[in-house]
């Protein structure tokens, strides 16, 4: 019983101890420390001062002029939605513009998808590759534009990269099997039938449903029967 209360007594005076060090180090380092309490006051109220009184206000502003944009973007007039109609704003002006906003940002994978349109193919992939890809649908969409405009460029060996990041980046039934296609076909182009046939079978067995599913049977018979 005895040994059990030296062990108490030991634990408290450690603890007291320990408490009596913190209250020390407080005291001689006060200052630093209420230096410290304050620049991450104004750092964390800065940073929410900067996103509410400068960046919601320019993405607001942003947005009001971009949809017209997108706008002559889905009406495949690419030039217009690049550089604007003299009364609202292109894809361009709006990433000069508006740098620090979300809307610059997707104004970067619109003005590149319309420079690969008109067959400006280097301009395309400097653009894609400036959208912060994190949307599940539009990332794959950006990065198989990037290969796509690799193929125009015959650089190959960047085509497969960026195939492969579009599939890999978000699997959905929608836009991996569009990159398996195209990456099948590009490897069966370069006489790779081996992997050309492991894209066109991962298709089938993981994505029967998809218009890619239904019709790969073909791709896949063609290649068996070399």
């Amino acid at each position: 019983m005895s040994k059990k209360k030296d062990n108490s007594r030991d634990q408290f005076e450690s603890v007291e101890n320990a408490l009596s060090k913190t209250e020390h180090y407080i005291e001689e380092n006060q200052k630093s420390l209420t230096i410290i309490v304050f620049a991450i006051i104004i750092i964390v109220g800065g940073y929410l001062g900067y996103k509410r009184l400068l960046v919601s206000p320019k993405e607001h502003e942003a947005q009001s002029q971009m949809w017209m944009a997108e706008k002559y973007f889905e009406r495949d007039s690419f030039n217009l939605a690049l550089h604007g109609d003299g009364n609202y704003l292109g894809f361009l002006d709006i990433i000069e513009e508006y740098g620090i906003t979300q809307s610059a940002n997707l104004a970067n994978y619109y003005a590149g998808l319309s420079y690969l349109h008109l067959g400006q193919f280097e301009e395309a992939i400097e653009y894609l590759k400036k959208y912060d890809a994190k949307d599940q649908m539009i990332s794959p969409i950006a990065y198989g534009a990037i290969a796509d405009a690799y193929i125009e460029l015959n650089n190959i060996d960047e085509a497969e990269v960026f195939y492969k990041k579009a599939i890999n980046i978000s699997e959905n039934n929608f836009t991996t099997p569009i990159y398996l296609m195209k990456l099948g076909l590009l490897y069966e182009q370069q006489g790779d039938y081996k992997n050309a046939l492991e894209n066109y079978k991962r298709i089938e067995k993981e994505f029967p449903s998809s218009a890619e599913g239904r019709q790969v049977g073909k791709y896949i018979a063609r290649l068996e029967a070399k």
